[in-house]
C-alpha cells in the first residue's frame, strides 16, 4: 500500500483503478467476498402464496406504490459541488478504499436490481410480480446513483455490460429469501449507523453520498421486511432442517462482510469509526431485526464466535499477501489459508445458537 498521504485533484482516479476497465473488473470478481449475480427457480417463485398475511402485504405494497423516495436519489448542482470539494482532499489510501466500497455497493444494488427483475419477468403470480418491480426499481437508483458518484473518479462501470458478463449464481427460492433478507437488513443496519455516526460528526462526512443514506436504507429495511412476510406466510421455510439452512446464512453474510469490512480500515476510521466496534454494532442491530422472523440466532458474545471471526480476518490478509507473492509457494500458501479458513467456519458453523418463539408482530418499522 502506498504511504503518500497528498491529496489528488478532483477528477483523478483512485490507486488500483486509474480506468473504467479496472473498476469493472472489479465488480466482475466472483469471489467469496465479492457480491455475486443470481438466478432461480421462477417456476416456485410463482407458486408463492402470501395469502396468510394478505392484510399486511397490501398495505405494503401500497407503500411501494406511494414511493416516497421518488425524488430522492437525484444529485444536483450543490451534490457536485460538495462532492468536488471533499475528494480533492482525499489522500490516494482513503480513495482506493472508498472507490473499493462503492464499487461493492453498486455492485450489490445492481444484483438486487437484475434479480428481481428477471423475476417480474418470468412469473405470473401477480403478488410476487408487483413486489419485484417495485424492489428492481429501488435499487436501480440506488445502483445509479452510487454510479454517478464513480465518475467523479473518472470511471463509473457499465452496468449493461457487467449484467451480460458477470458469472451468475443459481440459488433456490429459499436460499435467495435468507440471503437477500439478511442483505437488505444487514445494509439498512450499516447504512443507518453510518448515518447516525455522520449526524453526531458532521465533519468527518467526506462525501455527499452519506447525506442519503437515512432514506436510502429505509428502502433497505422495507426491502427486508417483503421477504420477511413470505417466509411468515409459509412458516415451513421456518422450520426443521431449513433451520440449518438458516444458520448457514446467517454465518455466511455475517462473516462476509466483517472481513471485507476490515480490507477497509482507513474509510472507516476517517468516519471517526473502528471496523471492529462498528461491525459489532452492525451485526447486533441486523441480530435484533431478525429474530422477529428467524427461529435462531449466533451468539455474537460468545468469545469463541468473536476469536473465530478475527481469525478469518487474518487469514484473509494472509490469503491476499499469498496472492501477491504468487508463484508455487504463495499457491501453496493461498491453499492452505482457505483450508484454515474452512475449517474456522465450520467450527463457527458449530457454535451453540440462540433458539426462541416467533413472535406474533409481522411487520417492524425502522426504529433503530
Amino acid at each position: 500500500m502506498t504511504t503518500d498521504r497528498t491529496p489528488l485533484p478532483f477528477g483523478s482516479p483512485a490507486p488500483g483503478f486509474e480506468t473504467s476497465e479496472a473498476a469493472a473488473q472489479k465488480a466482475k470478481e466472483s469471489t467469496l467476498l465479492s457480491p455475486r449475480f443470481y438466478t432461480t427457480d421462477f417456476k416456485a417463485m410463482d407458486a408463492i402464496d402470501v395469502g396468510p398475511v394478505r392484510a399486511e402485504w397490501d398495505a405494503m405494497m401500497s407503500e411501494y406504490e406511494g414511493d416516497n423516495n421518488h425524488d430522492h436519489f437525484q444529485r444536483d448542482a450543490a451534490f457536485g459541488e460538495e462532492a468536488r470539494a471533499s475528494l480533492a482532499a482525499l489522500t490516494p489510501e482513503l480513495r482506493k478504499e472508498f472507490v473499493d466500497f462503492l464499487i461493492t455497493s453498486v455492485t450489490s444494488e445492481f444484483s438486487g436490481c437484475i434479480l428481481y427483475n428477471e423475476i417480474a419477468k418470468n412469473v405470473d403470480n401477480p403478488d410476487i410480480k408487483q413486489l419485484m418491480r417495485y424492489m428492481a426499481r429501488d435499487e436501480s437508483r440506488h445502483a445509479g446513483f452510487i454510479n454517478q458518484s464513480l465518475r467523479d473518479f473518472g470511471i463509473g462501470i457499465d452496468l449493461g455490460d457487467l449484467k451480460r458478463t458477470k458469472k451468475y449464481t443459481y440459488f433456490k427460492p429459499k436460499y435467495i429469501f435468507y440471503a437477500t433478507y439478511l442483505s437488505e437488513k444487514i445494509g439498512y443496519a450499516r447504512y443507518i449507523s453510518i448515518f447516525r455516526q455522520l449526524e453526531r460528526h458532521p465533519d468527518k462526512r467526506f462525501h455527499p453520498i452519506f447525506r442519503w443514506f437515512e432514506r436510502w436504507c429505509n428502502d433497505e429495511f422495507r426491502h427486508g421486511e417483503s421477504f420477511a412476510l413470505i417466509m411468515r406466510a409459509n412458516p415451513h421455510l421456518l422450520q426443521g432442517g431449513n433451520k440449518l439452512w438458516i444458520r448457514f446464512f446467517l454465518l455466511a453474510v455475517y462473516a462476509t462482510m466483517y472481513v471485507r469490512d476490515h480490507t477497509r480500515p482507513m474509510l472507516h476510521q476517517a468516519m471517526g469509526l473502528d471496523s471492529t466496534e462498528y461491525d459489532w454494532e452492525v451485526l447486533k442491530i441486523t441480530s435484533e431485526i431478525t429474530r422477529q422472523v428467524f427461529p435462531l440466532e449466533l451468539d455474537l458474545d460468545h468469545p469463541a464466535f468473536r476469536a473465530g471471526m478475527e481469525r478469518l480476518v487474518r487469514l484473509s490478509h494472509r490469503m491476499e499477501a499469498a496472492k501477491a507473492r504468487g508463484g508455487l509457494i504463495g499457491g501453496l500458501q493461498r491453499a492452505a489459508c482457505a483450508a484454515q479458513a474452512g475449517w474456522t467456519y465450520l467450527r463457527l458453523y458449530s457454535l451453540p445458537v440462540k433458539t426462541h418463539e416467533l413472535p406474533q408482530q409481522i411487520r417492524l418499522q425502522p426504529t433503530w
